[in-house]
């Protein structure tokens, strides 16, 4: 995801307005922050919304709001790299 557009709210903190590029976003995936090629932070995703609604899940090519979970240091131009982690069993 490419964040396009910053809003700030009281509760929640900083909401990240961004587009995704490629793949899926899940609510609650693991998530990594990169700023000018450098990874600045590794969680997950706290909340994730297309416009009001609540999303489990935004598709390439939408525009959605997120949070992350305890980080609020976002910036425009930002990219979130959401993944999972799987365990695979040894042969």
């Amino acid at each position: 995801m490419e964040v396009r557009q910053l809003f700030k709210a009281s509760r929640v903190g900083t909401i990240a307005g961004s587009y995704v590029t490629e793949g899926k976003v899940v609510r609650g995936s693991r998530a990594r922050l990169i700023r000018d090629g450098t990874v600045i932070y590794t969680g997950r995703i706290d909340t994730l919304k297309r416009f009001k609604d609540d999303a489990r899940e935004v598709a390439a090519g939408f525009e959605c709001g997120m949070t992350l979970y305890d980080f609020n240091d976002i910036k425009e131009g930002d990219v979130i790299e959401a993944f999972e982690v799987r365990e695979l069993p040894r042969d």
